[in-house]
């Protein structure tokens, strides 16, 4: 069954210009701004989250704030989503920062590291959740600096922030990575984002065998389709309005319905969860 907040489509015909800019999609997403509960399972944390000006990004930061936590909201340029996304931390009462600029950079990565041990005390958690796609029907439509874009962004960040994050670590950290449905099910739409995402499990795996001994876990939640501002800005008007109708629950899902995902691999509900990747795909198969 659907509700306000879980509409079925089609949705209207729409397009934006990338990144997109969440006031303009029709239906909004939920980011879970009236219905997400905490209930201190982050109390004292701080958080660092990629992308989180809008989508899941967003929705993530929301519940961990709700949950206790301090959060470093980095993101590229979209000023007023960041600002709405801090506006929610804030009225939960926990400390929002925020740091616009490209994650493609290494310095910048850093910089976001930096930032949130010397202004929030440290860092606890680390979401690498931002990405960049473009829908092709042919790869020779795809040119090298796009497909350098795509891997910078998707997989070079998350090892930049990840280099630059586990020193600071204490025992009982964290680190998600969003990975994808695509990286089981790739789209030949979407090969660049498709190829990250398959990289972003396999980095997953890998870290947490090497950090596993610093009692830092790591792992990953992998969305199906997800009603956020990438969709509408990086596909055809006519593909978004139908997004998600093919999945066994026939919509697509709210930003709000991950974010438990995030919670659970972040607390300690999930202390014997490493190298994991946890679906949410709306009954599409991972396997």
């Amino acid at each position: 069954m659907a509700n306000e907040r879980r509409p079925i489509p089609p949705y209207p015909a729409q397009h934006q210009d990338p990144p997109g800019k969440t006031e303009l999609m029709q239906p909004v997403p939920d980011h879970g701004e009236r219905s997400y509960r905490g209930n201190k399972k982050l109390e004292g944390k701080v958080a660092l989250i990629t992308g989180a000006d809008s989508g899941i990004g967003k929705a993530v930061a929301i519940a961990f704030a709700r949950e206790g936590a301090d959060i470093l909201i980095s993101y590229l340029n979209e000023d007023d989503d960041a600002k709405d996304t801090a506006k929610w931390i804030e009225e939960a009462g926990r400390k929002a920062i925020l740091l616009p600029g490209d994650i493609k950079s290494e310095g910048h990565c850093n910089s976001l590291v930096q930032r949130a041990v010397d202004e929030l005390g440290g860092i606890d958690i680390l979401v690498n959740n931002a990405a960049f796609q473009r829908t092709y029907e042919a790869i020779t439509d795809i040119s090298a600096s796009e497909w350098d874009e795509t891997f910078r962004t998707n997989i070079y960040a998350p090892f930049f922030l990840s280099r630059a994050a586990i020193p600071h670590m204490k025992p009982g950290s964290s680190i998600i990575n969003t990975t994808s449905i695509q990286s089981r099910q790739p789209s030949s739409q979407l090969l660049a984002y498709a190829s990250t995402k398959g990289a972003i499990s396999n980095f997953t795996a890998g870290l947490a065998e090497m950090v596993a001994e610093k009692g830092i876990r790591v792992n990953a939640v992998a969305p199906g389709p997800i009603w956020t501002p990438l969709i509408p800005s990086t596909m055809p008007a006519e593909k978004a309005a139908k997004f998600g109708e093919q999945t066994l629950i026939g919509r697509a899902g709210q930003p709000a319905e991950l974010a438990g995902a995030y919670v659970l691999l972040a607390s300690e509900l999930g202390s014997y969860m490493t190298g994991a990747v946890i679906p949410v795909t709306g009954g599409e198969i991972m396997i």
